[in-house]
């Protein structure tokens, strides 16, 4: 008996002595990994987002008119409605410009300005909250930068904030395109009725003049120990989120427009303002920058602009009815181009 178990236990002893630590968890060959086969696996695909989405469309929509066909797409008021409806209006949330005190200088809580054009105000040893004003730089003509800042009308609290940018941004012109009140306050009153102080500027009128349809300051705007020149229109017969009962008013105020910035000192961007700085305050400039494109090339992308302007800042043109104005005030300017370049 004893015999027998020491020769199983030398049996189990030679049994272990040749199962090796490898052949116990598999072999080399197991071990290597087949670099060739991943080529049969598919690659991950990256998910849009909605935001990626909305740039996408904003960047690469696009409805080239020539002069024939805006005459009569410019009619065609369902497939114009159609068209609007399918820009994306790149609003962005509170959470996106997250900001100590913004709130309190934004006229509408849900309209605010897209970060990556947002002015900032450039002040000596400021806090963030100091550089905020609800206002974005917009291409204009040829995607050419900060030809307009669009902003929103001053309030009580911000018109020194205001006048801050005016004089930073070298200003030469400021367009406002609302009344002061429409059943309730769309802008304060923020130049002076002969000449005040506002903050560290001082601005006085020196001229004035009234025309049919808009009033034309010439203000000086002094810093110190220098003086500008600046022009400024008010453009108020043109309702809230509605379009001006002629458009042939607003095209002669482009017009106004260029003769002034032709003689104008100051080269920085136009300060175009409405009440929330999108409705009007996108109309007018897709106009002035659709006729720029007709005069140079006899067609327009109204489509292509409008998606640019949303780009820049959220919700430029808040209905279809002024996009459908757009439509038509251009229409307007290719049928007399000759008689609107002459003048």
């Amino acid at each position: 008996m004893r015999l027998r178990m020491d020769k199983a236990t030398h049996s189990n002893q030679e049994v272990k002595k040749h199962v090796r630590l490898q052949d116990r968890r598999g072999s080399n060959v197991s071990l290597v990994l087949d670099m060739s086969s991943l080529s049969n696996i598919e690659p991950i695909v990256q998910i849009s987002t909605p935001r990626d989405v909305t740039v996408q469309f904003l960047n690469t929509a696009s409805h080239v008119l020539t002069q024939k066909m805006l005459q009569e797409w410019s009619c065609n008021l369902e497939e114009l409605q159609k068209e609007f409806a399918k820009i994306p209006s790149n609003f962005i949330t509170p959470e996106e410009l997250n900001i100590p005190g913004r709130a309190a200088k934004d006229r509408y809580k849900s309209i605010l300005p897209n970060p990556q054009s947002r002015v900032c105000l450039k002040r000596v040893n400021s806090q963030e909250e100091e550089s905020y004003i609800n206002a974005n730089y917009i291409r204009g003509y040829a995607s050419q930068k900060k030809t307009y800042i669009a902003t929103q009308g001053p309030m009580l609290n911000t018109v020194n904030d205001f006048w801050t940018m005016v004089w930073q941004e070298e200003t030469p012109l400021i367009i406002m395109l609302t009344k002061l009140k429409e059943r309730k306050e769309k802008c304060i009153c923020y130049w002076p009725e002969r000449e005040a102080s506002y903050g560290p500027f001082r601005i006085q009128v020196q001229d004035i003049w009234e025309c049919d349809d808009y009033t034309i300051r010439s203000l000086s705007l002094q810093f110190k120990d220098e003086s500008r020149t600046v022009k400024h229109i008010v453009f108020s017969s043109w309702p809230d989120q509605r379009t001006p009962e002629s458009a042939k008013m607003l095209l002669h105020l482009i017009l106004e427009v260029e003769k002034i910035l032709k003689a104008a000192q100051n080269k920085g961007p136009i300060v175009v303002h409405c009440s929330a700085g999108i409705g009007r305050t996108g109309c007018f400039i897709a106009t002035q920058i659709g006729c720029q494109q007709l005069k140079d090339k006899g067609e327009v992308d109204i489509l292509g602009i409008v998606c640019q302007l949303r780009i820049d800042r959220g919700g430029m043109i808040q209905t279809s009815e002024q996009y459908q104005f757009v439509h038509h005030i251009l229409a307007m300017y290719a049928s007399q181009l000759s008689e609107f370049t002459d003048n």
